[in-house]
Formats: C-alpha cells, sequence, structure tokens
C-alpha cells in the first residue's frame, strides 16, 4: 500500500512553484514565436518584392505608345545647291533655289524657285524649272508647279525636246514626264498644244490627250548659188 502511494505521488503534478521554475526564458519564447510566424513573413516579403519589381522593371520598346511622325521640316536651308553623284564620282543631279524643306515623315524635299539639271548615265542633261517644286529623296522624281518647264537637251536644236505646263511630272531616271493639265511640247520647229500628254524618251514616243493642236514651221530653203 505504501508503494502504491508512492508510486501516486510521483505521478502527481508539480507544485505551482515548480511549473514556475520549468517556464522557458523570453528569449527562446521569442525565437518559438517567430519560428512558427516564419512561413507567413517569408511569403509576405517574396510577394512585396515581386509587385515592386514589376513595377521598377522597364518595359519593353514595343510596348511603349509611339507617337505618329508630324509632318514638319527637320532642316531648311535658303539660297542653296545641292548635288548628288553617283558611285563613279559623276555628279547626276544638281538642284538649286530660294529656299529647301527637307521633311522626315515622307523623305520629301519642297523647293521654293527650283532649278534642276539632271545628267543620266549617257551624258545627257535634263534641265527643269518651275516655282515650286516636290522631289523625292534622291531627286529622281520630281513633281513641278508653276510656269513648270522641263527641257531634255540633244546634240542638236532640232532634236532638243522642251515642256511647258502649269504642272508637269519628271521622273529623270526613267526619262518620262507626264501631264494631266493643259501642256506646250516644242521640238525643233515644231510646236503641238494638247490638253495632257505621256513622254517616253527612252521608247522615243510622245501620246498626246484631249484637244490638239499643232504649228510646224517650215524649214528656210538653202539659197541658191
Amino acid at each position: 500500500m505504501s508503494e502504491a502511494l508512492d508510486d501516486l505521488a510521483v505521478l502527481a503534478p508539480a507544485p505551482a512553484s515548480d511549473r514556475r521554475r520549468l517556464r522557458l526564458p523570453w528569449h527562446l519564447r521569442l525565437l518559438e514565436a517567430l519560428t512558427a510566424y516564419l512561413p507567413v513573413l517569408l511569403m509576405s516579403t517574396l510577394a512585396l518584392g515581386t509587385w515592386w519589381l514589376v513595377n521598377v522593371t522597364p518595359q519593353p520598346e514595343t510596348q511603349r505608345a509611339v507617337a505618329p511622325p508630324r509632318h514638319e521640316p527637320d532642316y531648311t536651308m535658303q539660297n542653296f545647291t545641292v548635288q548628288r553623284f553617283a558611285a563613279d564620282g559623276r555628279m547626276r543631279v544638281q538642284i538649286e533655289g530660294l529656299e529647301l524643306r527637307h521633311y522626315p515623315d515622307t523623305d520629301t524635299l519642297e523647293i521654293e524657285n527650283p532649278r534642276i539639271r539632271a545628267v543620266d548615265t549617257a551624258g545627257r542633261v535634263t534641265r527643269a524649272s518651275a516655282l515650286r517644286a516636290l522631289s523625292n529623296g534622291d531627286g529622281s522624281e520630281l513633281q513641278l508647279f508653276g510656269s513648270a518647264q522641263v527641257v531634255r537637251e540633244a546634240p542638236t536644236v532640232q532634236e532638243t525636246m522642251e515642256f511647258r505646263s502649269e504642272f508637269l511630272h519628271a521622273f529623270l531616271n526613267t526619262e518620262r514626264v507626264r501631264s494631266h493639265l493643259p501642256v506646250v511640247v516644242r521640238r525643233g520647229g515644231t510646236e503641238v498644244r494638247a490638253d495632257g500628254m505621256e513622254y517616253d524618251n527612252l521608247a522615243r514616243v510622245v501620246e498626246l490627250k484631249g484637244r490638239q493642236r499643232a504649228v510646224f514651221t517650215p524649214r528656210a530653203r538653202p539659197t541658191e548659188p
């Protein structure tokens, strides 16, 4: 019986004074609490870092809004002379004028009082003038406005071609001239007026449009000895 009582005494809870002595120190309790909440703190820190990274990362160039180019000149010239040369060093186009404006969005040139001189690969010269001109970037295509004139020079006066109109569209590389407005074509002693025309110098063909009127100047007869 005494042995059983001794066993119960061993199993009985410890006195309050003993339980106070078994409490963990504060720094251990703090470590235990931090350990319990550590996964939550890590997940919160990871979420905050991801949000910050997304907001500070630069956007790709393709995602940025690109403003449409404005039709404004990027440079101008006054009382100018511009020359363009071929790969072999020969001058192909010379443009003179009172004022030039270059528009980068269309790569075009607007010229006031232009005077153009172009030389093809065979050395043939084409001259053009007008009150105003619109040219592409390399000067191979010209739109002439107001008192427009294009002269295709030749070895003799009889072979020289001259075009006059309020509008002429000249393609210097392909040697073509066209107009949808009334035009005057002169060659030697012949003058033709029409409502429009297409001229292809390489094919030696002139297509006159609309009403036409021609004036032929007879050649002077050689004097008899």
